[in-house]
């Protein structure tokens, strides 16, 4: 009897079931702050700082985050639908079991955090900073990703759907179970050599030919 071999092992997605929420009243956040079951909506977050603070069963629809300080800040069972922002920091942040939705991003400091069991599901951020970040059961779902930078970043069960990936960057990156298959435009410019612990397809393997013989010295030509 031949036994089934799986490719990949499949990234789990979070599952987040927030109670009954309260409108967040105070106006400003506050370094430190504990924010539990609360709702924020369409409040304008820019500038404010919030490093170290705690999020947990809270919604954020339609906040503003430009400049947003939340360096060290723990994100957990949070859904953030239609967050908008430049150079927001959450640079060692924590986030688990978190949904972004639809989010049109800019900048967005993420370096040195760790992610687990987080959805990012439509929008578009550009110039993604992931450096030394941890991820795990991270899913990107019909998003736009622009130059996001994974160096030296963990990715485990990390799954890209519908996603578009252009100008990445996997410099000295570690891939376990990450799966490619499946998204929309697949392109790495730099750490292609990384992608050992990742699976793609055929088509997507013939489109990075020219970036994996660069990475390792190949020269192809004609034979005149």
């Amino acid at each position: 009897m031949v036994r089934s071999k799986q490719v990949v092992k499949a990234a789990r997605r979070p599952q987040v079931r927030l109670p009954e929420l309260v409108a967040f009243a105070d106006g400003e956040l506050a370094p430190d702050g504990d924010y539990d079951g609360l709702e924020f909506r369409d409040t304008d977050f820019a500038g404010q700082d919030a490093g170290g603070a705690r999020f947990m069963d809270c919604a954020l629809t339609g906040c503003a985050l430009d400049e947003t300080a939340l360096r060290h800040a723990r994100v957990l069972d949070c859904v953030l639908t239609g967050v908008r922002g430049v150079g927001t920091d959450l640079a060692e942040a924590s986030l688990r079991d978190v949904e972004l939705v639809e989010a049109r991003l800019g900048g967005v400091q993420l370096h040195g955090a760790v992610l687990e069991r987080v959805l990012v599901r439509g929008g578009k951020i550009d110039y993604l900073n992931l450096r030394k970040a941890r991820l795990k059961d991270v899913v990107f779902e019909d998003c736009v990703l622009v130059e996001p930078d994974f160096g030296d970043a963990r990715l485990e069960r990390v799954a890209f759907v519908g996603c578009v990936l252009k100008a990445a960057d996997l410099t000295a990156a570690t891939l376990v179970d990450v799966d490619l298959r499946r998204a929309a435009e697949l392109d790495i410019t730099r750490g292609v050599d990384r992608l050992s612990g990742a699976v793609i397809t055929h088509p997507q393997l013939l489109g990075l030919a020219p970036a994996l013989a660069s990475a390792i010295g190949l020269r192809v030509t004609g034979t005149d």
